[in-house]
């Protein structure tokens, strides 16, 4: 045992809790490329994708509650607060995104939108990586690996987003547009959110390393 783990109480509820949010969020990526996959499915899937935001949901709350009952926490109150609820964002824009492919009557997805979930899907699982090693901070660089990654893939993302929105509007088809482009959009911003909480970590991994 280290002098930190000494000197501060580890609350390990706040880990288990921010273990569980990374796990709900790896699920609905998973989801959400499935859906994509078997578009004939959307209506289950999409109802899948729904029911673990709310799942996360109850996850945020929990640590909220349990942070007003936490009189020495082993991460600032600030941190606790800013981590789950950038990883609540991922969430709620994974679910945003499904919603619209389901009630927008799109058709089919194409190309972008298939890129677009399976660069959420790799964000997330690093994501997830990144969290399990704020529990005991042994080497900052480890985490700070996975941070970078999103980092890129996000990146990434903003390209594909690009060449999809010029593609869109070569269509002509005006309804079409407007459809797609929110669904794009959307896709996007989650891999945004995930690069807020690659911040994050980063952030707490050199603070607390």
């Amino acid at each position: 045992m280290g002098i930190k783990e000494w000197v501060v109480p580890q609350d390990g509820a706040f880990f288990d809790l921010f273990e569980q949010m990374t796990t709900i969020l790896t699920e609905a990526s998973g989801e959400l490329v499935a859906l994509i996959a078997n578009f004939d499915e959307i209506t289950e899937r999409s109802r899948t994708i729904e029911e673990l935001e709310h799942k996360g949901d109850r996850v945020s709350h929990e640590i909220y509650e349990h942070l007003n009952r936490t009189f020495i926490t082993p991460l600032e109150p600030w941190e606790i607060t800013t981590l789950i609820s950038a990883l609540d964002d991922v969430l709620d824009y994974i679910d945003g995104a499904a919603q619209m492919m389901h009630n927008y009557d799109i058709g089919a997805p194409d190309q972008r939108m298939i890129d677009l979930a399976g660069l959420i899907q790799k964000c997330a699982i690093e994501l997830a990586g990144a969290v399990s090693e704020i529990r005991h901070i042994r080497d900052p660089k480890t985490i700070e690996t996975r941070c970078i990654e999103v980092n890129r893939l996000e990146n990434i993302a903003d390209t594909v987003l690009s060449q999809a929105i010029i593609d869109l509007f070569r269509t002509g088809d005006a309804v079409l547009i407007i459809k797609k482009k929110d669904i794009y959009e959307y896709l996007e911003i989650a891999t945004d959110k995930c690069e807020d909480v690659a911040n994050v970590l980063s952030d707490i991994a050199i603070r607390h390393s």
